[in-house]
Parts: C-alpha cells; structure tokens; sequence
C-alpha cells in the first residue's frame, strides 16, 4: 500500500479542507457539513449563486474555485464520493438565506454526483428556491456513445469561471443557464497517465508496466480507454489532440483551422511541473500547426486525481464574449493570476545584449613580453594536459572523475586563443583575458572558480607593474573565490594550494625581497599544502558529501593549482 502524508485515513477529506480554510481568510467552513463557502456571503444578496462540488481527492477542486468571480460555495463528499443530499441542500440554503436571487447548481456527469445533487434540488424546489442544474460532461475518451454520458472532468472549472463571471456582473438565472449551456457544448478534455493512483489506506486502483501509459482515464483512478508503450511528450500530445479531435470519435470536439480555444493544461496530481512545461509546450506547437489560435492558456493543477503521474487537455472553443468571462477578475485561490493574452511558441525573444566596447589595450601583444607570457602559457597547457588522467584518478574517489577532463578543456582553449592572436603581456590585460577563456570553455565549478580569480587579480594588477601588486592581485583572488565558493583553507580544495602559495608571495612586500627565493618558497609551499590534503576532511565542494574514510588521496584541484604556480612561477 503506497505512503500518504496523512493524519488519519477517515479523516482525510475533513483535514484538508480545515487546512484550506485555515489558510484562506475568504474562506468559512458551514457547520455540521463538509461544505465552504464565500466569508463574504452578503455580497450576493440579488445576485445568482453559484455552487459545486463533488468526491474529495481532485483538490485544488472544488474549495479552490469559491471566492469572488467564480463559485458561492462548494460541497465535498469523501475521497473519490458524491456528497450528500443533506449537505448539498444545507448549501442551497445557506445562500438562499443570504438572498440570492437563484442559485445554479454545476455537477460533474456521474451517476452520484446527479442523483445526490438533484434530490437535493428537488428538495429545494419543494421550499420554494428557484434551483437549477447544469451538468457537465466534457470527457473526450470515448469512441462510442454510452448510455452513461461523457464523465465531467477538468473542463468543469472552466464552467465554475464562466458562470462566476456572469453572476458577478449580474446576469439573471435564465441567462447564466443558457450561456453555460452552451459553453459545455464546446468543450473536451482527455487524460493520460504513467500512473494509477491509490486512496489512503488502499492499493493502487490500477497497474501500468514501465514501459506503459493509459489513455482516456477518469478522475477517479479509474483505468482508460487505450493502453499504449511511452512516448515521447510530444508525441503523446500529438495523440491526445487527434483522439480528442477525430470525427469518428463519438465524444470528439469539432476543431478545425481558425478556430479559437483556450487551453487547459492540468496536471492530474503527480506529474513533475518540470514535464507539465514540456507537456504545454507540445500542446502550444501542436494547436498552432493545425491552425487553431491559442487564445489562453492555463498551466498547473486544476483537478486532480489524487497523486496520478498524468496530466490531462482540456480545448474550450471561444468568441470573444467566453474570453472576456475566463478574463474576468476573480478571488478564486486555485484560479491562475494570469496576464491575459494568447499563447504563442513564436513570442519574440528579447535581442540579447550587445556588449559594450571594449577600453583600447594599453600594450599591443607583442615585443619579447608577449614572447615570454606565450612560452609560459604553453608551459602550463603542456603540464595540464600531461597530467589529465592523473587528475580524472584523484577526483574519482571524492567526485565525478572529471577534474582532469575539465583542466584539458582549458588547457586546449588557451593555446586555441594564443594561436589566434598573441596574449597581451600587460598583466592585468593577460589575467583578464585568460578570465574570459576559462569561463567560456572550461566549465564545471573549476571554470568559474578560475575565472573570478583572474577577474579579480586582473582587477589589482590595473596600472601597477611592482612586485608588491602580485601578492595584492594573489589576495584579491582568493578572496573572490572565498566569497562566492563557500570554501576556506582546510576544507580539501584547491584553495589549499593557492592559500599556501599566497602566504609564501606577501614576502614579496618586503623591499630587501629576493623575487626567485620567494617564488621558489611559494611553489614548495603550494605542492606540500597539495599533498597535505591527503589527511583533511572535506569541507566544501562535492567531496564534502562523501565519507572521510574514503578520501585517501589528495584533492585533485589542488594538486592542479599546484602544478599550475610551478609552471607559472619556474
């Protein structure tokens, strides 16, 4: 039996919608029944009030559809259970107390839903409430016609907005059946699932192989019309709209090119948003290629089968008079805060920014300086590419085993650079375009890393040539590092290394400084801080999630960093 996060089996459909109300100030529980509605009941004296609702486990349907602009109340049975004629008829009361000038009744087509909902209407009558009932069947699954009728699914909560439009801006009883009536007509919806789903306390009420997806499946865990293998998302949607849209379909809506629609795109509980965007996106292109113009479009959880991995399309075809009611404000919480406006996959992309010019070069690459900056840069390519499965070894045991590949990328785009132009041999110039090389092609955590330490050291190095300005600019990037990577010294890094060397160059703020006995200290110093990462605990990067007992070697990026001082600095 699958997990739930619940408190009590019995009391599921209770607790949740406690919960709601809770947490929703435009909400009220009615006493003694498992009914919400608007707190702000005298706000439809003289007009028509509009109540739902149906089993529990579709949430957010239907408490998620009462506010302002869209439904008066809602009435809850158990999971996946019509609601009782006694709490149905309470609601009709509650609102016909509060003086609303008729109340419409709006129920999904199930055989429960309709018997419970109309007893209660009759029942209603009888007391002299002016009552009606829309039924709403918009289920497009069917190849042939049923005595039972198409199941009223996700398409419902496009009737709750239409009707709350209406009735907000006053339209009578009569004229709010009549266009509801008539929206139901133009209206499908399908659903498919890589799922079944199971109520609290209970099994699975269907099963799928892995390699399986049902087609034309209910809301109620029900199993499809069709079982077919995976496909791709949009292959699936392709299917969905030609099912949904076939002639031969008895349950088909009539959609041909020019037609306007909005879209319903719903999630049926377990579906990743993730693949709810890609499963929209398919929809989008597909209805575009067809010629059918996507007047608006909703994306999310509307109503739910539980924790179903499915999603479901709904097409309601639209004039401009249904876009301006699904348009119309509402206080709804379930109900998207939507720019209104079409869907398109062809909205213009913003132009990506062009780059400002850049500050004419001090010092052209060129001259025995740039000779010298090209011979050491070739140095370090050498030496990183000499060492890359060396590094690939170390990084295996604490991380993905591509440090090595990640250094040879660098390596390779800094002497593909040096070939198309000579370097720069004003440090500040160098440092800031090797920066830019790294960043581009480098990748991984090292790339960036690297690139904010160049950035910033290049920054230091702006107009000073003196020695002091190396062990400033050797600050500064580390400082960078430490201030977007998390890392310190110690924590098994490859600021190890560059800390120890750093340490070794402040000697070069001394005047009486000897430049080859510093540099050869900060090199012996970077090396053994290398090794000295053999004995440390991880404490940042990906090596901080494995175990100590298992990090027998030394970190691979200091090991890297070390190397690099020495070809750098030899």
């Amino acid at each position: 039996i699958p997990k739930k996060l619940v408190t009590t089996v019995s009391g599921c459909a209770d607790d949740a919608l406690t919960g709601l109300v809770a947490c929703n100030p435009g909400l009220r529980l009615l006493q003694g029944h498992r009914v919400v509605l608007r707190n702000d009941l005298a706000a439809i004296r003289g007009r028509v009030a509009l109540l739902s609702g149906g089993g529990s486990g579709h949430e957010p349907a239907h408490a998620g559809y009462v506010g302002k602009g869209m439904l008066t109340g809602v009435v809850a049975g158990a999971l996946f259970a019509s609601p009782s004629v006694g709490s149905v008829l309470a609601a009709i009361r509650a609102v016909a107390q509060a003086g609303a000038a008729g109340v419409l009744l709006i129920v999904k087509n199930y055989t429960g839903d309709r018997l419970n909902f109309g007893m209660a209407l009759e029942r209603a009558r009888a007391e002299g409430t002016d009552v009606r009932m829309v039924v709403v069947g918009d289920d497009c699954a069917f190849t042939k016609p049923g005595k039972a009728g198409r199941r009223g699914i996700c398409g419902t909560v496009l009737i709750h907005k239409v009707a709350g439009a209406l009735a907000e801006a006053g339209a009578s009883l009569d004229e709010i059946e009549k266009k509801v009536m008539a929206a139901t007509k133009v209206m499908g919806t399908l659903g498919l699932s890589l799922s079944p789903c199971s109520i609290p306390g209970s099994k699975p009420s269907f099963q799928l192989a892995e390699d399986e997806m049902e087609l034309g499946l209910g809301i109620h865990g029900e199993a499809g019309v069709r079982r077919m293998k995976m496909l791709p998302a949009d292959k699936a949607v392709e299917t969905m709209l030609k099912h949904m849209t076939d002639p031969s379909n008895a349950s088909h809506l009539s959609l041909t090119p020019g037609s306007s629609v909005v879209l319903v795109v719903n999630n049926l509980g377990g579906l990743s948003c993730l693949e709810l965007g890609i499963v929209a996106g398919a929809a989008v292109r597909c209805l575009e290629n067809r010629g059918v113009s996507i007047a608006r479009a909703l994306v999310g959880s509307f109503m739910t089968a539980l924790e179903m991995a499915g999603v479901s399309l709904t097409l309601m075809l639209v004039d401009e008079e249904l876009v301006r009611l699904i348009d119309a404000k509402t206080t709804a919480m379930a109900w998207p805060n939507l720019l209104a406006g079409p869907a398109t996959t062809r909205r213009e992309e913003v132009p990506a920014p062009v780059e400002g010019p850049r500050k004419p070069q001090e010092e052209t690459g060129t001259g025995p300086g740039s000779a010298r900056v090209q011979r050491v840069l070739e140095r370090v390519c050498s030496t990183l590419l000499d060492m890359q499965d060396k590094l690939n070894e170390l990084d295996r045991g604490a991380g993905d085993g591509d440090c090595g590949h990640t250094h040879a990328r660098a390596a390779q785009a800094i002497r593909e650079w040096m070939h198309t132009r000579p370097p720069p041999a004003a440090p500040a110039q160098l440092l800031s375009a090797l920066a830019d090389v790294v960043l581009e092609e480098m990748g991984g955590s090292s790339g960036v890393l690297y690139g904010l330490f160049l950035t910033a050291a290049a920054r230091s190095l702006r107009g000073r040539s003196d020695l002091p300005a190396w062990a400033d600019a050797m600050d500064a990037g580390i400082e960078a590092m430490q201030r977007y990577g998390g890392a310190a010294p110690g924590d098994r890094t490859m600021l190890d290394s560059l800390f120890a060397a750093a340490q070794a160059l402040h000697s070069l703020r001394s005047p009486s400084a000897n430049l080859l006995q510093v540099v050869a200290a900060a090199v012996q110093s970077a090396e053994a801080a290398a090794e000295a990462t053999r004995h440390m605990e991880a404490g940042a990067g990906r090596a901080s999630y494995v175990r100590s007992s298992r990090l027998e070697q030394p970190d691979a990026g200091a090991v890297a960093v070390a190397a690099v001082l020495r070809a750098v600095l030899e």
